[in-house]
């Protein structure tokens, strides 16, 4: 049986568990961690040499990195739908997904949700959070434009590209900040939620992290 090991209100790991419900992937959930501890246990670094979630095993394959780990579970598991062999479609997602780990993260995971949500308040740096909204903002405006053409990242249907940006906007939404009103990016965000995989995996509290800097 698959093995999925992280904590449930991590972003990456999110990713992960959101495909394998798409998919409907018999799997173990092993809480790893955070208050879960377990990353720095010779078993876990045999594994991962770098002692960080998202890990999958699948019979004696062990797969880290959040993305490296999304293509091989549809690769493994998910065609035709959401692994295609054309090299021009497959490039089209994985562009979306490179985008989503070098720019989108970069500035509303760590800019945004760490330097403002999981900062306390007193620790903020202002100039720097404005700075990452404003890249956030011209972020989920380029997805706007793309959405306008269409219902997806890529098309008439989900596919691996919207997993990674699509994560974020739980927790976008979620957040007590100014933000533009984006009407496709909106659209795009209920019918994520319309998944029922989306909701149970990605639609977690996490208000937990609040002013948390350490787990």
């Amino acid at each position: 049986m698959l093995e999925v090991w992280g904590r449930r209100n991590s972003f990456n790991v999110q990713k992960v568990l959101w495909l394998v419900g798409e998919l409907g992937i018999e799997h173990r959930h092993i809480p790893a961690g955070g208050s879960f501890g377990r990353l720095d246990e010779p078993a876990f670094r045999a594994m991962n040499p770098h002692g960080r979630v998202p890990v999958i095993r699948d019979g004696e394959l062990v797969v880290w990195e959040s993305h490296a780990i999304l293509r091989y579970l549809a690769a493994r598991y998910g065609r035709p739908n959401l692994w295609v062999d054309d090299a021009a479609r497959r490039s089209q997602i994985d562009r979306w997904i490179d985008w989503s780990a070098t720019s989108l993260q970069p500035d509303f995971l760590l800019g945004v949700f760490w330097g403002y949500y999981r900062t306390p308040e007193a620790q903020h740096d202002r100039p720097a959070i404005a700075r990452s909204l404003r890249r956030c903002a011209e972020h989920f405006g380029q997805l706007d434009a793309v959405m306008a053409r269409q219902p997806f990242l890529t098309g008439e249907t989900l596919s691996l590209a919207d997993i990674p940006a699509g994560t974020s906007l739980y927790r976008y939404y979620g957040l007590d900040i100014e933000r533009p009103h984006l009407p496709n990016v909106e659209a795009w965000y209920a019918r994520l939620q319309q998944r029922p995989a989306y909701r149970e995996h990605v639609m977690l509290p996490f208000d937990d992290l609040k002013g948390r800097l350490n787990y």
